[in-house]
């Protein structure tokens, strides 16, 4: 037998009962393991080595520049910094409670307009045409337009029983928009789901509500959570354009400090906790989407 074969120790009593089974791999895959780790050593050396060069001339070209003991003292200055950081994070709560509520309802309203716009039947066509309507005009439409027609318009109109608060308005707006594209990644969901599925359910008895409910969208909102949790990113960003309003977020905040003492370290501070807080919600997404290809490659349910 040569080092590379399986091996199996006999007993004492020379019977046919077999012992643990021992493996010796062999010196040609010893050495091509050795030389993966050598290979992946020098690569992270160099990865290292790079990026410590790109960083220090960034570092002497920035340093260097004739502006930059202003831009310092306007941007990075560490005492409006410290002075700033307690409102922002104050600031920071009206946005994380905007993202977590206009969050359920942005999923709720583009899931609903996602399965109004797969309706079939002629029966359906006004549902259809509206839930069509609807996302082609608030995806056309930019956020801070709907925002400031929301927010000024809707007061305007002095309707009776209609809120004036800023927040509420700013986040309405929010949904309006965001539940527009949303819809969409739900009804790209909902349409991948294989025609034969519905034909499989119909065949079993269920009706149409029933295979919609039980067999397309459990499988339509699982090949969809990796975009609906970039949607989610990008809202947390834009919750910080209800400043505009007048409510007192984060950005707000940092513009009242920034106003006050003629320094724009504040909106640095701000942008670094929007920042510290988008870029966790990122790498979750890209751990569900390697998740999720990984499971599709192995065959298993998506």
């Amino acid at each position: 037998m040569t080092t590379g074969t399986i091996r199996k120790e006999n007993g004492e009593d020379g019977g046919g009962s077999a012992g643990p089974d021992t493996y010796t791999p062999s010196a040609r895959r010893l050495e091509r393991e050795r030389f993966k780790r050598v290979r992946a050593r020098r690569a992270t050396a160099i990865a290292a080595l790079s990026t410590l060069v790109t960083g220090g001339v960034l570092f002497v070209v920035i340093t260097g520049s004739p502006g930059w003991q202003r831009t310092r003292e306007t941007f990075f200055s560490a005492k409006y910094a410290r002075m700033a950081l307690p409102d922002v994070l104050d600031g920071l709560l009206l946005n994380l409670r905007l993202l977590a509520i206009c969050g359920v309802c942005v999923l709720l309203l583009g899931l609903l307009l996602a399965v109004a716009r797969t309706l079939r039947g002629p029966v359906f066509f006004p549902i259809r045409a509206l839930a069509t309507a609807y996302t082609d005009f608030f995806r056309g439409l930019p956020l801070i337009i709907c925002l400031l027609m929301v927010v000024f318009g809707v007061p305007a109109l002095r309707l009776q029983g209609v809120t004036n608060d800023p927040v509420v308005l700013g986040g309405t707006a929010l949904v309006l928009t965001y539940s527009a594209y949303v819809a969409e990644v739900f009804r790209a969901g909902i349409e991948s789901v294989h025609p034969s599925q519905r034909a499989a359910a119909r065949s079993l008895g269920l009706s149409g509500a029933q295979t919609l409910r039980y067999v397309v969208l459990p499988q339509a909102v699982r090949r969809v959570v990796p975009p609906l949790l970039n949607d989610l990113v990008s809202l947390q960003k834009d919750t910080g354009l209800v400043s505009i309003a007048g409510a007192v977020d984060a950005v707000y905040a940092a513009q009242i400090i920034a106003g006050k003492y003629f320094n724009y370290t504040p909106y640095v501070v701000a942008g670094l906790v929007f920042v510290a807080l988008t870029i966790p919600m990122t790498r979750f997404t890209d751990w569900v989407t390697a998740r999720m290809d990984r499971r599709r490659a192995q065959g298993g349910t998506v």
